[in-house]
């Protein structure tokens, strides 16, 4: 596997490259569809909603988590998840800036 040189790209694209690998995962979408459902909920109520194993599950939530697309706080043993606003703002930045692009370009494409 060779080396991405992220240092070679500025920080707007390597904090979009780290949103969407976490979201390049069905499960990751599930958990992120799952959040939008039902608003906020604890890892345990995730889990059943998945065919994954909780260590799984947890290993996903710990990557949206680090990517910023969700938040997590303690409620007595348990975590209480939810969608981090700010980390889904970047990336509806990101695709209304192609949207414009494209609506621009009228289909002067090859």
């Amino acid at each position: 596997m060779g080396i991405t040189k992220s240092e070679h790209f500025t920080d707007e694209q390597n904090e979009l490259a780290t949103l969407a690998k976490a979201i390049g995962h069905p499960a990751r979408i599930a958990i992120i569809q799952h959040l939008i459902k039902v608003n906020s909920c604890v890892c345990g109520d995730i889990v059943n909603e998945l065919p994954l194993a909780q260590p799984t599950v947890s290993q996903h939530l710990k990557e949206l988590k680090n990517a910023g697309l969700i938040k997590g706080n303690f409620e007595g043993n348990a975590i209480c998840y939810c969608l981090n606003e700010e980390g889904f703002n970047k990336i509806k930045g990101f695709f209304q800036h192609i949207n414009a692009y494209l609506e621009n370009k009228k289909n002067q494409c090859c």
